[in-house]
């Protein structure tokens, strides 16, 4: 170890701003800082143990074998610190560490949460035993759900008439987590006997079942559990089909209801909307499972495609920063989906023409809601240059907000994408972003050259893609606008419209659930980002 970073560690240990002094060594994260924070560990006290803890968690990997060799060593607070970081990292604690942790610290929080990683069954009897504990009973259940443990289905589900608030909410969570259909029937009740929150029954019950019964924006008579568990009654669910996207999926499965899309309402030449029923839900945004060690059972979400978490949309927090983060691209075959589409969206200059109907069958891979199509001409350039990005020129454009510093560039999708060239007009500062679901330096150079001599002899391919708007209040000081779309297909096309300069025509689907509002389940954000375009 260089000795300059354990004098450093022990400076930045002593320093009166404490926290910038650690955050600096952070930034610069010399090669030998887990093993300084090792060798500072012994001799620290109860406020620097937690410190040299949080470093740890820091310098991610490279602080993972010191993390777990100063866990089998520690005992009391230190090693619950130690223990909580470890959570934190979601790293797998040898089952014997954590038998000799529960005699030493009792059920607490972060072991309760590092049982549930264990992947070891031989935990769920004891937290079985925690679920009517006030404090950790969402977190017992919670780490049964990741276990796996069906056994405590139908324990899990018999609680639920007790609970309320984030207790309730994590239990039926754990529920999804197990996916065991002998739920359902304890999920029914609870909307039979009308309690609260309804859609969190809702959710549980399209992961387990594979139906997604589409639903009005606006419940009938304002009785919103009633209406489901009408809804719900109505179903066959005697013999569960699962198409879900978690599973592997297998066209050959008999889903009983398959997609319905509803008569298209012409709004305009390039505008229509419609509704659809029992979308299979393949390219959805929906809720990550939740973090371990987190309060919240429900929190950030993801935009996935045929089972793979592709980009990660953040939460419902409306003072966050919007962002979009990169997770992985989906199969080759999700990519390939929208072939039949292509014909139709050859030259597409307005909505007829029966271009929602060729669309008909990559909309059934959306889940139910109420849709509106509008198709845009869209001045749009590549990005590669972070600095270049919307994600980074927004907060130089931010009136009166403090310097953004160097981590003006974290908020970067961490791929090259598009974006448009100018600020949507409003009063709202309101920036547009198309992120790829396929590498775009992967591109087939001739298929671009090819849609480029289209383009320059008149003709107007249209790409498609999945969009809403953020609408966010940031840190509750500065408001701000993003129409986000995701490219289901025309990937070629919309860089051979980037490097023409001729603004891109583009297909934007938008679910009013993704966008929900006040007005006719669209929210203003939505409507004036939209009327701009």
């Amino acid at each position: 170890m260089d000795g300059t970073t354990g004098a450093r560690l022990d400076a930045a240990l002593a320093a009166d701003d404490i926290w910038s002094a650690l955050f600096a060594l952070t930034e610069e994260a010399p090669a030998d800082l887990p093993a300084a924070v090792e060798a500072r560990y012994g001799q620290a006290s109860k406020d620097e143990r937690r410190h040299l803890a949080w470093l740890l968690r820091c310098v991610g990997e490279r602080g993972d074998p010191v993390l777990l060799r100063l866990l089998g060593v520690s005992g009391g607070d230190g090693a619950e610190d130690l223990l909580r970081t470890a959570v934190q990292r979601q790293l797998r604690i040898p089952a014997a560490e954590l038998h000799r942790l529960a005699e030493e610290l009792g059920a607490v929080e972060a072991l309760v949460d590092a049982m549930g990683l264990s992947c070891d069954p031989g935990f769920a009897p004891f937290l079985g035993a925690l679920l009517k504990n006030k404090t950790l009973g969402g977190r017992a259940a919670l780490a049964l759900g990741r276990l796996g443990a069906r056994e405590w289905t139908v324990p899990i589900a018999r609680r639920l008439p007790a609970l309320t608030g984030l207790d309730h909410g994590a239990f039926v969570v754990a529920l999804e987590l197990l996916d065991d259909p002998a739920a359902i029937p304890h999920l029914l009740r609870e909307l039979e006997e009308k309690r609260a929150p309804a859609g969190d029954v809702h959710h549980a019950l399209v992961a387990l079942t594979g139906q997604d019964p589409l639903l009005p924006l606006a419940p009938p008579n304002g009785n919103y559990s009633e209406f489901l568990h009408r809804v719900w009654s109505e179903r066959r669910l005697d013999d569960r089909v699962d198409h879900r996207l978690d599973d592997r999926l297998d066209d050959r499965l008999d889903h009983r209801y398959p997609p319905s899309m509803g008569p298209v309402t012409p709004c305009s030449p390039r505008r229509a909307r419609f509704a659809l029923d029992d979308g299979r839900g393949r390219i959805r945004i929906d809720y990550d499972p939740p973090t371990p060690g987190s309060f919240w059972p429900r929190w950030d979400k993801s935009l996935r495609i045929d089972g793979q978490p592709v980009y990660r949309v953040g939460s419902d927090c409306g003072t966050c920063e919007t962002t979009m983060h990169l997770l992985g691209w989906p199969p080759r075959a999700a990519r390939e989906g929208a072939d039949r589409l292509r014909t139709a969206l050859a030259d597409a200059d307005d909505l007829g023409a029966g271009v929602l109907d060729a669309a008909a069958p990559l909309i059934g891979e959306l889940p139910s809601g109420h849709y509106r199509a509008h198709l845009a001409d869209l001045a749009v350039e590549r990005v590669t240059d972070p600095a270049a990005s919307w994600w980074a020129r927004r907060h130089e454009l931010r009136v009166d907000a403090e310097p953004y510093g160097e981590d003006a560039f974290g908020d970067w999708p961490g791929t090259d994408h598009f974006q448009l060239r100018d600020r949507i007009p409003g009063e709202t500062p309101t920036y547009g972003v198309l992120l790829p679901s396929q590498p775009l330096d992967a591109l087939d150079a001739e298929t671009v050259a090819r849609y480029t001599s289209a383009i320059a002899a008149g003709r107007r391919p249209a790409a498609l893609a999945l969009a809403w708007v953020e609408d966010v209040c940031v840190e509750a000081e500065h408001d701000e606008r993003f129409l986000v779309a995701a490219i289901l297909d025309g990937h070629h096309k919309l860089a051979a419209y980037a490097a023409s300069g001729v603004p891109a025509r583009v297909l934007l689907l938008s679910r009013a659930e993704d966008n929900g509002g006040p007005e006719e389940g669209w929210s203003v954000a939505f409507n004036e980002v939209m009327g701009r375009l």
